[in-house]
C-alpha cells in the first residue's frame, strides 16, 4: 500500500504514512506516534479496519499458495510490497515452492531501510529489492528484468496500492502498463479498498486531510475493471475473504468495508 508517485526522499515523521499505519493494524513495530495517533483516529471512526488489514493479509498469502502451488509460477513481481510484516511474499512463494524467485517494488525510504529484511531466500530460489515508482510501469519491468525470466510467467502482486493513483484511468492503464511487459500465462493478484461502506469513506476523508498521501475508494465495478481481458480464476472478484477461505475461517468476517479482489490469468 506505498508505492506512488511523488513520493518523499526521506522518512518524513511530521505526517502519518500509510505504510506504517497498516504495519501498525497488522500489529508491527515500524511506525512512529503520527501514525499511530491517525491510525487510532481511523480506527475510531471506522472500527473494523483491524480486520480489514488482516483480511488483506490473508488474501495475499492464498492467493499466492494459489500461484506457486496450482498454477506453477515460480516467479513473482510484488509492487508496493510496504513494510515487511509475516508470511511476506517470498516466505509464502518459496515454501510452496523453494526455486521461486521475487522482486519487490517500493519506493519509500522506510521500506528501503528494511529491503535486508525483504531480501531473504532459500538457497535454491532469489529475492530483489527495487527502488522505483509505480508510475512508471515500464522502469518497473526493465528492471525486474534483471532477475525474473520475463518469457516465463510472472505472479504480479498489486496489494491495497492502487487507492493511491487519485485518477482511476490512470490506474488502469498502470496496470495495463506492466501486464504488457509480462508474458501469457502471467497472473495478476490484486486487491483494493472500495467505496461501500460510509464509516470507511468519512474515516478515509478524515485521513486524507491529514497531509498524508491521499488514499481514493474505489466502487466494485471499478476494482474488478482492473482485471478487463483476463481469464478471471474462481470465485472471480469478490469481498477478499470469500476469495477461496481456508484459515480456519481467521478472515471469515464479511464486512461493507473489507476489500474486492481476486486473480486473473494473462491470455
Amino acid at each position: 500500500m506505498t508505492a506512488h508517485s511523488g513520493g518523499p526522499s526521506r522518512i518524513d515523521t511530521t505526517v502519518p504514512h500509510s505504510a506504517r499505519i497498516w504495519n501498525y493494524w497488522l500489529g508491527g513495530k515500524d511506525n512512529y506516534e503520527v501514525d499511530r495517533v491517525a491510525g487510532d483516529a481511523f480506527r475510531q471512526a471506522s472500527p473494523g479496519i483491524d480486520v480489514d488489514a488482516r483480511a488483506g493479509r490473508y488474501f495475499l498469502v492464498r492467493t499466492i499458495r494459489y500461484l506457486a502451488g496450482e498454477a506453477g509460477v515460480r516467479q513473482f513481481l510484488d509492487v508496493g510490497t510496504g513494510l515487511p510484516t509475516v508470511d511476506n511474499t517470498h516466505q509464502v512463494a518459496q515454501r510452496e515452492a523453494p526455486e521461486s524467485r521475487i522482486v519487490y517494488v517500493d519506493n519509500d525510504p522506510l521500506v528501503l531501510l528494511h529491503a535486508q529484511a525483504l531480501l531473504t531466500s532459500t538457497p535454491q530460489g532469489a529475492t530483489r529489492y527495487i527502488d522505483a515508482d509505480l508510475a512508471d510501469p515500464e522502469s518497473i519491468i526493465a528492471s525486474a528484468a534483471g532477475l525474473l525470466d520475463l518469457s516465463r510467467p510472472v505472479g504480479l502482486i498489486l496489494s491495497g496500492i492502487l487507492g493511491h493513483v487519485t485518477d482511476y484511468d490512470e490506474a488502469r492503464s498502470i496496470v495495463r502498463r506492466l501486464l504488457k511487459g509480462l508474458p501469457s500465462g502471467s497472473y495478476l493478484s490484486l486487491h483494493d479498498a472500495p467505496d461501500t461502506d460510509p464509516e470507511r469513506a468519512a474515516a478515509q476523508d478524515q485521513y486524507n486531510r491529514t497531509g498524508a498521501v491521499p488514499y481514493i475508494l474505489r466502487t466494485p465495478e471499478q476494482i474488478a475493471g482492473y482485471f478487463d481481458g483476463l481469464e478471471i480464476v474462481e470465485p472471480g472478484v469478490v469481498r477478499i475473504p470469500l476469495w477461496r477461505p481456508d484459515l480456519a475461517g481467521a478472515d471469515a468476517d464479511v464486512s461493507a468495508s473489507v476489500g474486492i479482489g481476486g486473480v486473473g490469468r494473462l491470455p
